[in-house]
């Protein structure tokens, strides 16, 4: 890796460390210069403002992050109840990049910055629309494999799964504890049983 792309990195990273924490509209570029000990000319070499940064966290750190936790583990399942539950407890408990106290990078994001700059609310809905999908695939897949009832909606049912994974992260990071997730989990898996 060349240093140039070694430095945008670098500030890619601690950009999204601080975004998480404290929100994008509370981060500064100032802040995310002083954690990276970058000159501002070695940030404004890599983004022409804040928001092109910030759409670049979006697309190079949460989106790969969600992909490989939320989207991957569902290719191709045909067992989609028992692959969605070992997902969603994988990605509260076992993933570092999500941390009780901060919630879902995405779904903080959204709600902080979608109804605000509409470059970001396309990217972010983007990101929500390849977890649907992925969702809805399983789905499909599971019916198939003759593991899903035929009468389900696969969308109604993918937007009711997303909205609680985001909602039990958002009561985790009030409660700043993880326990609130067990109890969620254990009505996931009753629900999925019954598709």
């Amino acid at each position: 890796m060349s240093k140039s792309t070694n430095t945008r990195a670098t500030i890619l990273q601690k950009a999204f460390d601080l975004i998480y924490i404290r929100g994008y509209q509370a981060t500064s570029i100032d802040d995310i210069i002083a954690t990276t000990q970058v000159t501002k000319g070695a940030f404004y070499y890599h983004f022409a403002n804040k928001d092109q940064m910030g759409l670049a966290v979006i697309n190079e750190i949460i989106l790969p992050e969600m992909y490989q936790g939320f989207i991957q583990p569902l290719k191709g399942s045909e067992k989609p109840a028992k692959d969605i539950y070992r997902m969603i407890r994988h990605i509260l408990f076992d993933i570092p990049f999500f941390k009780v106290e901060y919630g879902c990078p995405l779904a903080n994001l959204i709600s902080e910055m979608a109804p605000l700059n509409q470059d970001f609310k396309l990217a972010l809905n983007k990101i929500s629309d390849k977890c649907i999908d992925a969702l809805k695939d399983s789905f499909k897949h599971g019916r198939k494999a003759g593991k899903i009832r035929s009468g389900i909606n696969e969308e109604e049912t993918a937007y009711f799964i997303l909205s609680g994974y985001w909602g039990i992260r958002n009561i985790g990071k009030t409660q700043n504890t993880a326990a609130c997730y067990e109890a969620y989990l254990g009505e996931l898996k009753r629900y999925l049983k019954g598709l």
